[in-house]
């Protein structure tokens, strides 16, 4: 029976070397984000290297490489230093007017130009030193987003994406269409033979990445002509502007991609399924104090 080395024989500083060595690829510049000498940096990759049994930096030429070992860990890594970093920043009492923590949210710019804009206003009124970092989701990140969220605070996504994970249901929204005002083939009504015939540009168009709206359609029997695909809502309108294109965005964001220009609104000729958006986290997070103000934040910022 092979037993697991005591975590009492491990040096948990190695693991903020690994961190950047995984991130550098150079003991020099390793050495340079952590602020400490290239030998005291060069002792740990030695050790690593016996820990593993791998050379975690396989040179070629004047550069190293990553062994298949080491890009293997380097997400682990990242998602561990992150962990550990929070165990050891919790509080029995948490005080947000003190704090200097920093909260990252996963999402679209949908989201983010929504829900959490409020957020950021609300918490620079009642706790000036938190940072809120909000950062774009991808495919990757929804598929494996039990595992992610153990280092990251939140992932804020309509329902439909993600299930078996602590959530609270944030706000509804509807989708509308936009049109460019110089297109004069679409009247002040839409119609399902403007649906069918004109060109399209889509968001997230790929098999695990989709709007409810663009799902809908192909589940009417219509399968739209799509000409341009964005991962992003707010830039939606520059594609529509000046085209015969249509797309479809939230009715809560319209304002900001018509206040751009060149896109007017419609509404859809079919009753479009509205989207309910939720914030997620995993379970690891749900009795924390500080976690516990950030949602707390969220709900009045989407019930504003």
């Amino acid at each position: 029976m092979v037993t697991e080395p005591p975590l009492s024989k491990l040096d948990l500083n190695l693991l903020v070397a690994l961190d950047a060595l995984l991130a550098e690829r150079s003991v020099t510049r390793a050495a340079q984000r952590l602020r400490l000498s290239q030998p005291a940096l060069s002792a740990s990759l030695s050790r690593l290297r016996i820990h593993f049994g791998d050379p975690i930096l396989a040179r070629r030429g004047n550069e190293y490489d990553l062994t298949p070992l080491a890009v293997r860990l380097a997400e682990q890594t990242s998602t561990a230093l992150e962990m550990a970093r929070r165990i050891f920043d919790s509080q029995t009492e948490w005080d947000p007017r003190n704090s200097t923590r920093e909260f990252a949210v996963f999402g679209s710019d949908y989201g983010f130009a929504t829900i959490g804009r409020a957020v950021s206003r609300l918490a620079t009124e009642r706790a000036p030193s938190v940072k809120f970092r909000f950062l774009l989701h991808s495919p990757q990140f929804i598929e494996s987003a039990d595992e992610r969220l153990r280092s990251v605070d939140a992932l804020m996504i309509p329902h439909g994406f993600v299930s078996d994970l602590p959530h609270m249901t944030l706000a509804k929204d509807r989708w509308v269409v936009i049109a460019a005002t110089s297109n004069d083939a679409i009247g002040d009504e839409l119609t399902m033979s403007d649906i069918i015939h004109s060109p399209w540009v889509f968001t997230y168009q790929s098999r695990t990445a989709f709007t409810s709206a663009s799902r809908q359609l192909q589940e009417l029997g219509v399968e739209p002509h799509v000409d341009a695909v964005v991962e992003s809502f707010l830039s939606l309108g520059t594609f529509v502007a000046g085209t015969r294109r249509l797309g479809m965005v939230q009715a809560r964001l319209s304002d900001l991609v018509v206040g751009m220009g060149g896109v007017r609104v419609l509404e859809p000729p079919f009753e479009a399924t509205p989207l309910t958006n939720a914030l997620w986290w995993h379970p690891v997070h749900t009795h924390d104090p500080g976690h516990t103000w950030m949602r707390e934040l969220f709900a009045e910022a989407a019930a504003s």
